[in-house]
């Protein structure tokens, strides 16, 4: 019937009153997300800005993916998404892809927001999949899954666009190039980059 009626919280209401409510549910839990989401892009920011963490060559690939991971679990894939753009955005920002800005300008902001949207991504898809069996392994994958697409993207922005130059600075040094990335690289990073940053980098390493 057209006015058949349902008991919520010791009241009967009409099926046109229980849209209502639905809809004023599902607008209050959506702006609850979004508020949500805000903190966590302001703590990408304020992450990736501050620094504070470990680093592969000049990008960031740890505590700054913690929020994504936590945005993937409770806002979406769409977030995590969202959320590795604007850690994307603020490599740039801080500075830790200038190196190789001036290498390979299109590559580089290929790469960079290539892998902070697609690690938010595609851990939000490995999230949903999961989660239809256990939502706390869930999270765990989408851990797993988000450094790695990120650190992936990287290595392949870096093969495709950036080979030839990180070929030559290990061979400088007399490594291969994958002690080279995984070495002299992060080091070298770590100083601030340029002639002044291999003379502080052997300092430290020789002292």
């Amino acid at each position: 019937p057209k006015n058949l009626t349902f008991w919520r919280f010791g009241a009967t209401i009409t099926k046109k009153q229980r849209r209502v409510y639905m809809a004023d549910k599902k607008s209050s839990i959506d702006i609850k997300k979004l508020t949500f989401l805000g903190v966590l892009t302001a703590i990408v920011v304020v992450l990736q800005l501050a620094g504070s963490f470990i680093r592969f060559g000049t990008f960031s690939i740890s505590l700054v993916l913690v929020p994504i991971v936590i945005g993937v679990a409770i806002c979406g894939k769409g977030a995590g998404a969202w959320l590795g753009l604007v850690f994307g955005l603020m490599v740039f920002a801080s500075g830790d892809a200038t190196l190789f800005l001036q290498i390979h300008p299109f590559g580089t902001v290929v790469t960079v927001l290539l892998k902070g949207i697609l690690c938010g991504l595609l851990a939000g898809v490995a999230y949903d999949l999961v989660a239809k069996l256990n939502r706390y392994v869930a999270v765990l994958v989408a851990a797993l899954v988000c450094p790695l697409v990120n650190t992936g993207i990287f290595l392949i922005g870096s093969r495709l666009f950036f080979y030839e130059a990180i070929s030559s600075w290990a061979s400088d040094k007399g490594v291969g190039v994958v002690a080279y990335m995984f070495l002299f690289y992060p080091l070298y990073a770590r100083f601030g980059g340029g002639k002044r940053a291999i003379k502080v980098m052997f300092k430290h390493l020789f002292k």
